[in-house]
């Protein structure tokens, strides 16, 4: 039977209370949704800069959208995760707010269902 939580392996201790899960719905198409505290560059947001991968470091099929409107960003699977595999969650330095500004280090965050 699945599981309906995700399971958080891994994160690093500054991001632990900003982790919040809502599982209202409950699928293997987990959405990430994700919210910065400035407004970001909508061209930095893209499948290169933020993107999901297994436990083989294999990057996940994604689309990837950026709300303007509530500056938040949904990184949705396009194939379904498998229930006991380990994945992770990375957002690069790449993205960069409307200023200029990136983050001072890359987010990972390890999770499984």
């Amino acid at each position: 039977m699945a599981r309906n939580h995700l399971e958080i392996d891994d994160i690093s201790p500054q991001l632990q209370n900003k982790v919040k899960q809502n599982l209202k719905f409950k699928t293997g198409n987990f959405v990430w949704k994700v919210r910065f505290n400035i407004p970001l560059d909508p061209k930095t947001v893209n499948k290169d800069t933020m993107y999901v991968t297994n436990s083989q470091n294999q990057r996940l099929n994604t689309y990837i959208k950026y709300d303007l409107a509530s500056e938040e960003i949904e990184i949705e699977p396009l194939e379904p995760y498998a229930t006991n595999e380990q994945y992770s969650l990375i957002i690069t330095t790449n993205v960069k707010s409307k200023g200029g500004q990136s983050l001072s280090q890359p987010v990972s965050l390890k999770f499984k269902l």
